[in-house]
């Protein structure tokens, strides 16, 4: 992704600002392919346009990866850090079959 990004010499449009409205806007694109539709709509939609669902989220995830790596951030690490602190916050026995936020249990 860095080398493709290089060698189009984009490096110079991508200041952090930047790169996460685009994670944004590339976001967006994904709810609009669920927007106004059912439970059912969305299902037999994902069914019929998962070549396209694929590549809005490729989008993001690229995005997400320029912008980690742009910041020096270990995506992976943070991720797995992430996990590890939401397992706190949402122990199994409090929050299992329910939605409630942490600060709400």
């Amino acid at each position: 992704l860095i080398k493709f990004r290089d060698k189009r010499e984009w490096k110079q449009f991508h200041k952090p600002k930047d790169i996460a409205i685009s994670l944004n806007l590339e976001a967006a694109e994904v709810l609009e392919h669920f927007q106004w539709k059912s439970d059912e709509e969305v299902q037999a939609y994902i069914r019929a346009n998962k070549k396209d669902l694929a590549a809005e989220l490729a989008d993001v995830f690229n995005w997400i990866l320029l912008l980690s790596h742009d910041l020096g951030i270990d995506i992976v690490e943070a991720s797995l850090q992430k996990i590890r602190i939401n397992g706190k916050k949402y122990p199994v026995k409090k929050v299992k079959g329910r939605y409630t936020k942490y600060n709400k249990l």
